[in-house]
């Protein structure tokens, strides 16, 4: 992620997504990186000050209710568009 948008992904993560935040080792959240866990899912993310964002890769995260799932995610403000399915996947994005 850039670097000093820590917080945006602590707002995204922990606050739209649900996925609370873990503390880390001093030395790595000194670095800017932040780690979230929730039952099994972690996502680690570190911050780059030479942060370019790739064109076409991305994280994806399965949910069992999308449909919530997006309605959490406008309601935190949270564009979510609707998008070609993708064998038997909801076609949302965000």
């Amino acid at each position: 992620m850039p670097a000093g948008l820590e917080a945006d992904a602590v707002a995204f993560h922990q606050g739209a997504f649900g996925i609370p935040q873990v503390p880390n080792q001093a030395h790595l959240a000194a670095r800017g990186v932040c780690w979230f866990e929730r039952e099994g899912l972690r996502v680690r993310l570190g911050a780059d000050v030479n942060f370019r964002p790739a064109t076409k890769a991305h994280p994806a995260i399965g949910v069992d209710d999308v449909p919530s799932m997006a309605t959490a995610l406008s309601a935190a403000g949270i564009t979510v568009i609707v998008d070609e399915p993708l064998d038997g996947r909801s076609p949302l994005r965000v």
